[in-house]
């Protein structure tokens, strides 16, 4: 099928993209590496009036390091994410998850924007800057302010951007200290949406007790879930199999709602998250033991 027609934008600035954000607000919609949009208006699910191309600006395009963060542009591509050296240095999860998300040909084109703004519950970057801890800098004419995931993704394929503000930035802080990590997640093929995921962080004390956890879960709910009950399990805590299988079980059986699909039953989500929770906290507290 071919998209409807539409009025197309290609802005060589991030100050005329903001001049269309608030001249039109969600009737310009924003093309960043387009491998969500564009199948849904080739399919025509999605029938925006006007695009506005992000893809002449390169002022949003980089990776650096500021004081103790990565600051990363929000048309930065995810195969960039993939092999830069600041990110495997200090930010080994996202490092560890990127290479899940599609396929190499996807990664070439999709944004870690693109994805963030998409809020596709499915999807790995909403979990991983959940779990990171990120920030996230949205802009207008006017004004910037500054987001935390938490409170980025309020539903499914929504977030608290309003209708004139573009995401600009992404700010993800450096792994802390004695800090473990782990992703792990059950597709039907390599590439393919993954049935369930979940996405690990787990620091440490000097005595080897757990300092602080996140467990973030993709696919099991109508956003990245943060289990934050589980967690508490861990907080304060020697970790043992017993444990680490207390807060699995009650994650997957008391946090995450999963909703099932073609190819899966909620009950089997539940039954993936509970492995995988085990799994990738082991993993997990084995990686921040040997960092100490």
């Amino acid at each position: 099928m071919k998209p409807a027609p539409f009025e197309y934008h290609a802005p060589t600035s991030l100050e005329q993209a903001l001049e269309f954000k608030a001249r039109h607000g969600d009737d310009a919609r924003l093309l960043a590496g387009g491998q969500s949009l564009v199948p849904a208006m080739n399919f025509r699910i999605m029938q925006p009036g006007m695009l506005v191309d992000l893809n002449r600006m390169d002022e949003l395009s980089y990776i650096r390091e500021a004081g103790d963060v990565i600051r990363i542009g929000s048309m930065a591509r995810e195969r960039h994410l993939e092999f830069d050296a600041l990110i495997k240095k200090h930010t080994p999860l996202l490092h560890e998850a990127v290479p899940f998300i599609a396929h190499p040909q996807i990664r070439n084109r999709g944004t870690i924007g693109g994805s963030i703004v998409n809020a596709d519950p499915a999807a790995e970057l909403p979990v991983l800057m959940l779990a990171l801890g990120a920030r996230l800098k949205a802009k207008n004419t006017s004004a910037e302010r500054w987001i935390d995931a938490r409170d980025f993704f309020v539903g499914m394929f929504t977030t608290a951007l309003e209708p004139d503000e573009i995401l600009v930035e992404i700010e993800v802080p450096f792994m802390p200290a004695n800090t473990g990590w782990s992703f792990m997640e059950v597709a039907p093929r390599a590439g393919d949406y993954a049935l369930m995921g979940v996405a690990v962080q787990v620091t440490l004390d000097e005595t080897g007790k757990c300092q602080q956890a996140k467990l973030v879960y993709l696919n099991a709910g109508e956003g990245p879930i943060d289990a934050q009950e589980a967690a508490q399990l861990l907080q304060g805590e020697t970790i043992t199999d017993t444990l680490m299988e207390d807060a699995a079980s009650h994650a997957s059986e008391k946090e995450i709602t999963p909703f099932g699909n073609v190819h899966t039953s909620p009950e089997f989500q539940r039954h993936l998250a509970k492995v995988l929770t085990q799994k990738t906290l082991k993993q997990a507290i084995q990686r921040a033991g040997e960092s100490q």
